[in-house]
């Protein structure tokens, strides 16, 4: 009775498991000789890192043995087996056959397997194993001492994981090679591939496995052309060169830290790092600028950096492939809405050209001889083949291939270049194609309209005191906008302000001409209810050193906040500008830094709730007409009562910016923003990133560490420290404030930080600021610069803070 009872209980968990489409972990990191894998069973590796199993991605029907990690909530795949053979049944079967592991489908069949010679060996001495390293080993278990049969560090997918050495064998001629997955629900390999680069170690990435479009630049201690050439305080490498290869061992600093690189769908290669509460963060990319990946956006496609997705297919041309954009994979590119006519009968008239501005001009054109842009256009018309064509100074250039590479320039870039694409007649129907049509339909609606327009203005009377623009007012003076209205407002989301940490900022026009700022929000969790009592809280706030909160938008998932529109745009835009004419002088660059203390200090003192920013920079301060400093994005950290006593998890803010307690792990309070502000004051005065290098007694230094030297020593020339575009044309009594405030403002304990309100009477000259102690975070991170093994060498006993500094400053 028992057995039949225990039998009975065993069916029903196995059923009950099936329903709810969960793992079963077989409790081991082994599959032997005698076990197999099949449907939800996978296998852990023995401290929990990762979990191989079968998976299926997003809705896709097949199915695929790879490897995730287990503690990552948002499945994350870094290694596929079977990637160009999927089986559609999870119920097929992994297992070791004749030394091998092999993958059969349900019909038994052999689809994927290590294919190593391994007769030598009987079937029981072989056994697979997974690592907390993310590696898959084949082993041979009468030897323990040999080596791996076979191990899936050798055969990576789209991911380099730390651990792994990833190179080129000199002895098989062979090399390692990442290749993107096909799309998001296919892991099969797609156009753009990384792989190192033998005769000068440096690796490449390449499209369609033959052009190069970016590379790291040689091995001289680290990569030469890395972005930004910063240090990588999270993961580094190791040369490894010999007579069998050439190759590059990444390492972690700190092994409970995720992190791993990897060449996205999109043809980037990535660097990201796991937080808990965030997500999966992007801390590199390169190419930096997805528009410097080669043809991303595929034939007829045109790439731009400021819109949302960064693929368009040109005016007369659709997606290939509509389901492979929403996937968001746009390297199938675009093809003819309407073929071409090229002199056949037509009652449109023969092909016309679409001229499109500021446009990067695709590669393989031909030179003819044209001596004006009639003749051009004429050269390209009467050629079949032709497919567009450029005429400037320079002579005539026609196209007569599809058009790859195509980037959208800004209307100041003066490299841009206007292309004129061939399309059929049909794309250019005008208005008196349609006379006929028109006036019909024009003449059949008046009768309706006279007749609506009574009661339409009868109802707009009625509604008048209630509606402003295109927004019903609420609560006082927000508004409540519905998305189409902001749709419409904005053009559909075509001009792009700016992107930041908490979504995308639109420009827009409401229907009574007020220029508006509109911020779509990312991630947004709260509900509708506690979505609006938070803005509610926000619209309250009204001081003349914080951008206005007009109104907002919440239908489902769509969470919008509309700001009032700053002409001058941020701060940043000014102060990192290169160009002589548009810099901003010492006097509007101090008052600039005092209104935002004065902003500051509303946030933190003023309101009911301190409200902690979590994110000062000089892209969060924008510019009104007279360049008053107004401070944006306030109240999008969640609000801390007056007693600073709830910690905030998430890591919010940027790094450059951070205070040391969010790495530490402590309560966030309003000094983090007093951190903040000091970082961004330094950049006041050096018109520079911090991370900028400069020269300190012949040493590398970053500016931070510089100016405070020159504060130390008392007396010193802080003009020495001014933008050099200033030409020294400052007061110094005020440069050298700004200085000693930013020196107090960044000092490691917050309690040694000033409160912004004293940060506002000290710039305002009502009381003296001492000579501040240098800040640790500035020695630990001079130390660090002048000795670059203790990134090297995680043991160091300096390494964890230092690193922890480096993060503060260079990210």
């Amino acid at each position: 009775m028992d057995t039949m009872a225990n039998s009975i209980f065993s069916l029903l968990v196995t059923i009950l498991c099936l329903f709810l489409n969960t793992h079963i972990s077989l409790g081991t990191d082994t599959i032997s000789a005698s076990q197999s894998l099949s449907g939800d069973q996978t296998i852990v590796s023995a401290g929990g890192v990762f979990v191989l199993g079968f998976f299926h991605p997003g809705n896709s029907s097949n199915y695929y043995i790879g490897m995730w990690y287990k503690q990552v909530t948002a499945q994350t795949v870094v290694w596929v087996a079977n990637r160009e053979k999927p089986v559609l049944d999870r119920f097929s079967e992994l297992r070791i056959l004749d030394g091998n592991l092999v993958l059969f489908d349900e019909s038994n069949s052999p689809i994927w397997s290590t294919n190593v010679n391994a007769t030598m060996f009987s079937g029981g001495s072989v056994h697979v194993v997974l690592l907390d390293s993310g590696n898959l080993v084949l082993k041979d278990e009468s030897n323990n001492n040999s080596k791996p049969l076979w191990q899936s560090f050798d055969y990576p997918t789209d991911t380099w994981l730390p651990g792994n050495k990833f190179g080129y064998n000199k002895r098989t001629k062979t090399k390692q090679v990442l290749f993107s997955w096909k799309n998001s629900e296919d892991p099969a390999p797609g156009l753009f591939s990384f792989q190192i680069d033998p005769s000068d170690t440096s690796y490449v990435t390449l499209w369609n496995r033959s052009r190069i479009y970016w590379n790291t630049g040689p091995w001289t201690g680290r990569f030469t052309l890395a972005p930004e050439k910063r240090p990588n305080i999270i993961l580094y490498f190791e040369i490894v060169s010999n007579d069998n290869e050439t190759s590059f061992m990444m390492h972690a600093t700190n092994s409970t830290v995720i992190s791993f690189i990897a060449m996205d769908l999109t043809g980037q290669m990535k660097q990201l790092m796991w937080q808990p509460a965030n997500g999966w963060n992007v801390l590199r990319t390169f190419p930096r600028q997805q528009c410097q990946v080669y043809a991303s956006c595929g034939s007829y496609g045109s790439c731009n950096e400021n819109s949302i997705p960064f693929c368009h297919c040109l005016t007369g041309f659709e997606p290939k492939s509509l389901r492979e954009w929403d996937l968001k994979h746009y390297s199938g590119g675009c093809s003819r809405k309407t073929e071409l006519q090229c002199g056949n009968d037509s009652s449109f008239g023969s092909d016309k050209f679409l001229a499109i501005n500021s446009m990067s001009l695709p590669e393989n054109q031909m030179f003819v001889k044209a001596g004006s842009f009639a003749e051009c256009e004429s050269s390209c018309l009467t050629n079949c083949s032709c497919t567009a064509y450029a005429y400037n100074n320079s002579g005539c250039s026609i196209w007569k291939e599809d058009l790859l590479n195509l980037e959208q320039l800004g209307e100041h870039d003066n490299s841009g270049r206007t292309l004129f694409i061939r399309l059929a007649a049909s794309e250019f129907r005008s208005s008196k194609d349609n006379k006929g049509a028109i006036i019909g339909v024009v003449l059949g609606s008046t009768a309706g309209f006279v007749i609506f327009i009574g009661l339409g203005l009868i109802i707009f009377l009625k509604r008048r005191k209630k509606i402003v623009g295109a927004g019903t007012t609420v609560g006082g003076s927000l508004m409540v906008f519905g998305y189409r209205d902001l749709q419409n407002a904005t053009k559909n989301f075509s001009e792009i302000l700016g992107k930041g940490g908490f979504g995308s900022v639109f420009k827009g026009v409401l229907p009574d001409s007020t220029v508006i700022a509109v911020k779509k929000l990312e991630g947004v969790g709260q509900g509708e209810k506690e979505f609006r009592a938070e803005v509610s809280i926000i619209g309250t706030i009204q001081h003349v050193n914080l951008v206005r909160l007009l109104g907002f938008c919440s239908q489902g998932t769509k969470k919008l906040l509309v700001y009032d529109y700053l002409s001058n745009g941020s701060l940043a835009s000014h102060l990192f500008n290169i160009e002589r004419s548009n810099i901003l002088d010492w006097k509007t660059r101090y008052q600039i830094a005092l209104g935002t203390a004065k902003g500051l200090v509303y946030l933190h003192e003023k309101c009911r709730d301190c409200i902690i920013h979590c994110d000062i920079k000089p892209e969060n301060i924008l510019l009104d007409n007279e360049f008053c400093s107004k401070v944006a994005d306030f109240g999008l950290a969640k609000l801390v009562g007056r007693d600073f006593s709830r910690i905030l998890t998430t890591m919010r803010g940027t790094r450059g910016y951070l205070a040391p307690e969010w790495i530490a792990g402590v309560a966030i309070t309003s000094k983090a923003d007093v951190y903040s502000y000091g970082m961004m004051l330094f950049e006041f005065v050096s018109g520079k990133r911090n991370s900028g290098q400069c020269e300190l007694d012949g040493k590398i230094s970053y500016f931070p560490c510089l100016a405070a030297s020159v504060v130390m020593k008392g007396g010193g020339n802080v003009l020495s420290l001014l933008d050099p575009r200033l030409e020294e044309q400052a007061c110094i009594e005020e440069v050298e404030r700004v200085c000693r405030v930013a020196c107090w403002c960044i000092q490691y304990d917050e309690v040694d930080r000033p409160s912004m309100s004293k940060v506002v009477q000290i710039l305002e000259g009502a009381i003296e600021v001492e000579l501040p102690p240098m800040p640790r975070s500035l020695e630990v991170f001079s130390d660090d610069l002048e000795n670059v093994r203790y990134f090297s060498d995680p043991s160091s006993s300096k390494s964890s803070e230092a690193q922890s500094h480096m993060s503060l400053f260079l990210g």
